[in-house]
């Protein structure tokens, strides 16, 4: 939001210190404003893009109007004198004179136009600006830079007794600021010599320098070098030719290319003409340069507006076409929430009538299971047993050629669970894994509790046995591991296993058989998930599911 009140505080916007100052608005609180200020005097492109960017879509009368201000300080600095001038006016068109928050943006844009119609030689206009930006002045400093402004132009008109009288009452109000009093000093000496070329300004001029050398104020230098040199041209052409270089040298310093031409058009004119040349040469240079970017700052000005306006019909021109596709939008997501309010109605149906017959088809299996256990398993351990118990030398070696071809073939057979178990489930767990070591086998547990496990209910223990069995078949049939390690924990409602061996391990690309798949359906069953993990050597398997 904009602040109740905007302060705008004087700015030396880099131009000589013998003529006006200009004067810049403060940051407020809007973000791309502030993105212009950021460039300011760094970067004017990018300045004058964010700046028009507010000027065009902002909505707060008194941001449109600083960034109209900005804008036109800028196309002034770069030499698009009329296009400045275009956007001071613009900024004023949203300012009201009577609102305090606006006096000080109001203030800033009169000075400037006064700056530029002294740049024009349109003085009276630019005494004009100058008197109106006095009207919203408080402070005694910006008042001083004000009037200072009116006395240059009386000056640069030729009412040398009109200025003598402005700097004349300037003198008296700044001696204690010591670079407004220089300043004052140098442009009052030399309007007393203009009007008088009898006049002897060199003390005054000499003492403003030695003020400005003391502060070091380098614009200040430039503005007494120039002077000097002015003074001295027909008294004392030496002189003029030493103050002359030595402005050449501070506008070098400053790296300003306007004040650099003026230097050089003095030297050129008071050289010795076997020093002419690079003198001229680099005028030419700088001439031609100087011309060539206030050029380019204009068409630059003038395309930013340009794709500001584009962007801004073609902003209008999409805000459109979203409204028509939105309409289009909403039409189509009514006709598709009424057809699928009617799908899903018949879903529903649909779908009751499914469960209804797959209820029927389970019990069918289940029917067929119990009866594959009972002539697969049952019959299959019968007939060992008679062998066992009637062959009193059966051969190891095909005893355990049946028993695999009993469990292979009971591999295939689906299980449902049996009545609950009297044995306490953390102990059948142990005797499952247990079951599994051996002289060569090492088998560890770690975190198998009653505690833990009575938070599991029957049907996930039953479905967690069987795929921890199938771990540990495949551990044996496969790894060639000699240690394994079986841990459980519960974390965040989730409980944990973490199996490890030290076997060989498996290729992460290994294609699994109906054994990893059975164990795969059992724990996505009880909504779990497991992870591979395939160190240098063994394997790891996490297995997690939520307790219910």
């Amino acid at each position: 939001m904009r602040p109740s009140s905007v302060i705008l505080p004087i700015f030396l916007f880099g131009l000589l210190a013998c003529t006006s100052n200009r004067r810049h608005p403060q940051r407020i609180s809007a973000p791309t404003l502030e993105k212009g200020e950021s460039y300011f005097n760094k970067n004017n492109d990018s300045a004058f893009y964010y700046f028009n960017l507010v000027a065009t879509t902002a909505t707060d009368s008194l941001e449109i109007a600083m960034a109209y201000t900005y804008m036109g300080i800028i196309q002034a600095y770069e030499g698009d004198q009329y296009g400045g001038q275009e956007s001071l006016l613009k900024s004023l068109a949203y300012l009201n004179e009577h609102k305090k928050k606006d006096q000080e943006c109001l203030c800033s844009n009169y000075h400037e136009l006064g700056n530029i119609c002294l740049d024009l030689k349109n003085y009276e206009a630019a005494i004009d600006y100058y008197r109106k930006a006095l009207k919203y002045i408080d402070e005694t400093g910006d008042e001083t830079i004000a009037l200072n402004g009116i006395a240059l132009t009386y000056q640069k008109k030729g009412d040398y007794d009109q200025a003598i009288d402005i700097y004349k009452s300037l003198l008296a109000k700044s001696k204690d600021r010591k670079r407004e009093y220089a300043r004052v000093l140098s442009n009052y000496a030399k309007t007393k010599w203009l009007k008088d070329s009898t006049y002897p300004a060199g003390p005054e001029l000499q003492r403003a320098l030695q003020i400005r050398r003391d502060s070091n104020d380098i614009r200040g230098l430039n503005a007494s070098y120039a002077h000097l040199s002015d003074y001295y041209s027909l008294s004392a052409p030496d002189s003029a030719l030493y103050y002359a270089g030595k402005r050449y040298d501070v506008a070098r310093e400053m790296n300003s290319p306007d004040d650099e031409v003026e230097a050089l058009s003095k030297l050129i004119t008071l050289s010795p003409a076997n020093l002419l040349k690079p003198y001229f040469v680099r005028y030419q240079y700088l001439t031609d340069s100087i011309q060539t970017a206030k050029n380019a700052a204009k068409n630059q000005f003038a395309l930013i507006r340009y794709e500001a306006a584009k962007n801004k019909a073609d902003n209008l021109q999409l805000q459109k076409d979203n409204a028509q596709r939105k309409t289009q939008l909403a039409l189509t997501i009514l006709f598709f929430t009424i057809a699928g309010f009617v799908l899903v109605i018949r879903y529903r149906r649909r779908r009751q009538q499914i469960e209804f017959a797959s209820r029927q088809a389970i019990q069918e299996h289940q029917l067929k299971t119990s009866q594959k256990v009972h002539d697969v398993v049952a019959n299959g351990l019968y007939r060992i047993m008679t062998d066992l118990e009637y062959k009193p030398a059966l051969d190891k070696e095909v005893l355990i050629d049946k028993i695999e071809e009993l469990y292979e073939r009971s591999r295939d057979i689906s299980y449902e669970p049996s009545t609950t178990s009297t044995v306490p489930f953390h102990d059948k767990i142990e005797d499952l894994l247990e079951s599994f070591a051996s002289e060569r086998i090492k088998v560890l547990i770690f975190g198998n509790s009653a505690a833990l496990w009575d938070r599991v209910n029957a049907q996930t223990q039953h479905e967690v046995e069987h795929v921890l069995q199938e771990l540990m078949v495949n551990m044996k049939k496969h790894s060639q591991a000699s240690s394994v390690l079986i841990k459980f924990e519960c974390q965040n409602d989730q409980f944990q296993i973490h199996y490890t061996d030290d076997g060989i391990g498996i290729s992460p690309q290994v294609t699994y058989g109906n054994g990893w798949r059975n164990t795969e359906n059992r724990i996505k069953k009880i909504g779990g998930k497991y992870t591979f993990e395939h160190p240098e050597r063994g394997l790891k398997i996490h297995i997690s599911f939520p307790i219910a």
